[in-house]
């Protein structure tokens, strides 16, 4: 499904003007739910963190037991091949899948041989800066290792996160402050949280229930390279309550201001502010 825009897809070695169809009907992934993908961002004419996505579809890919046959190297070159056709000032969502096409014997598990790759790119405009969300109270939960591929990207996940936000959203909000099996907090039901609680900021230990984004931790390093106090912690929704600022923090928005938390309220604050400016003043320049 298509959510943007000017879309260009690259399956089986080509550049593919538009929405082009890539999975059959017997593919294992169909049916059987086994495809990874990644997002980076480019914008402004720079792609940033765009090896990291890369390299790491290729991991999602391992964890999901398919064969990844397109190095992290060649993929970068292909993205920005892809990326010619459309003007600087565009800002496009970049994707590349792994999907399998064939089962092994069972045909549960994902062939050996059969994993098929495909890049789409997508226009898909920023939000405007200030553009902030109210967060939910959930029943839904992070899975846990043993339950779910959580160390992997996997379109398979994606069906639990929808159920969050369609449950906070019949209410109101619009995302939802997600809990992990212990019932501490996780992240939100689309991208890691962070809060900030006088002049420190704290953020869910990477605790192996959800992924510890690539943003995410660009945003840390920017931080602490600008003298701020930034802790990974255990959270409860509790210290969430008692916060003075929180934001979200993912590939397609980079950071998103949250306004409030069921009852409480926050504003906008100076540290959300600076979050955002110290990340696109890193990617104009080493992005």
């Amino acid at each position: 499904m298509a959510t943007g825009k000017n879309i260009r897809t690259y399956f089986q070695g080509t550049w593919h003007d538009g929405d082009v169809m890539i999975m059959r009907g017997a593919d294992h992934a169909a049916w059987l739910g086994s495809s990874v993908f990644d997002g980076a961002r480019y914008v402004n004419g720079i792609a940033p963190d765009l090896y990291a996505h890369c390299a790491r579809i290729n991991r999602s890919a391992k964890a999901l037991m398919l064969t990844p046959f397109v190095s992290t190297e060649e993929m970068v070159q292909i993205v920005w091949e892809g990326l010619a056709a459309y003007p600087k000032e565009a800002a496009i969502y970049i994707r590349p899948m792994y999907w399998a096409t064939q089962g092994d014997a069972t045909a549960i598990v994902p062939g050996e041989e059969g994993t098929a790759f495909a890049i789409s790119l997508e226009e898909i405009p920023m939000a405007p800066e200030g553009a902030a969300t109210h967060l939910g109270r959930t029943r839904f939960r992070r899975p846990v290792l043993e339950s779910s591929v959580c160390n992997a990207k996997a379109g398979c996940l994606y069906p639990n996160n929808a159920r969050m936000l369609t449950d906070v959203r019949s209410r109101g909000f619009g995302n939802a402050l997600v809990a992990d099996a212990l019932g501490n907090v996780a992240e939100s039901a689309t991208a890691n949280v962070f809060m900030v609680k006088d002049g420190a900021v704290f953020t869910p230990v990477a605790n192996g229930t959800f992924l510890s984004g690539i943003t995410r931790a660009r945003h840390i390093k920017n931080m602490r390279a600008d003298g701020m106090e930034v802790h990974e912690a255990v959270l409860s929704f509790e210290d969430f309550e008692g916060a003075d600022e929180v934001f979200l923090s993912g590939n397609l928005q980079k950071v998103t201001p949250v306004s409030g938390f069921e009852d409480t309220n926050y504003q906008i604050g100076p540290v959300t502010r600076r979050v955002r400016e110290l990340y696109w003043d890193w990617a104009l320049t080493e992005g």
